[in-house]
């Protein structure tokens, strides 16, 4: 379990989703923050296989998940090597193992339609990709991984609706291909998180309410109230 902010405990079981939801400043990337071991928890514990991860070795527990941060962190060299980037090995990665975790992330096709598909250059001197871009490819990075947990941070808030639909199908194929992976959203976008098996939504850094998304939408609470004002918005 995961004690963060006020009260905040929660199990992260193998194979499944759990997300964490709330408005603007509410606290939710603290969680993926203390998740990641950016920072320590002031009280309480995280703890991954039984184990505090102030006790375990925090590369080999880096080596073990799959982070997608709010900011996206992308290298001035190839699109591929940005992929790769992070992987055991990644040199001996497979060109079809980049072009598939690509696919999964929906950017494979923005990739092939640059003049020089995965060789091309990002960065200063080279081809400058929109926000929503990077993110997909931040995410594909962390799927090469094939981590046992993965952690998304607000990381499909600039991708449109239908890009969204195709990667949250992806990653729920990935989890019943690795049976093992854990998955911990963090998004204020309700139509990234109604999937997950577990929603937790705080405000004000504490607990107010958690279930599932049809189980929240009932109790017209802040959850509801969130969904609701989210859908008018889009339509507008």
């Amino acid at each position: 379990g995961i004690e963060a902010i006020k009260g905040l405990s929660f199990k992260l079981p193998p194979g499944k989703t759990v997300a964490i939801t709330g408005r603007t400043g509410s606290g939710k990337s603290t969680v993926t923050g203390l998740c990641m071991r950016l920072m320590d928890p002031t009280s309480g514990e995280v703890k991954f296989g039984g184990v505090g991860l102030k006790e375990q070795s925090l590369d080999e527990f880096k080596r073990k998940t799959g982070y997608v941060p709010q900011d996206v962190f992308l290298f001035s060299d190839t699109i591929e090597s940005n992929i790769s980037f992070g992987s055991t090995d990644p040199l001996t990665v497979k060109q079809e193992a980049i072009e598939e975790v690509a696919k999964m992330s929906a950017v494979h096709e923005d990739i092939v339609g640059l003049e020089n598909g995965y060789k091309t250059i990002l960065g200063e001197r080279g081809v400058n990709l929109s926000g929503g871009q990077k993110q997909r490819i931040s995410i594909a990075r962390a799927l090469l991984r094939k981590p046992r947990i993965l952690i998304l941070d607000d990381c499909l808030s600039a991708v449109d609706t239908k890009t969204e639909k195709h990667i949250i199908k992806s990653l729920e194929d990935l989890q019943k291909e690795n049976p093992l992976t854990s998955t911990l959203m963090v998004s204020h976008r309700i139509s990234t998180i109604k999937h997950a098996d577990h929603i937790i939504v705080i405000d004000e850094g504490s607990v107010v309410e958690e279930g599932t998304h049809n189980s929240l939408v009932k109790s017209s609470g802040l959850y509801a109230e969130m969904d609701l004002q989210q859908k008018t918005e889009s339509h507008d």
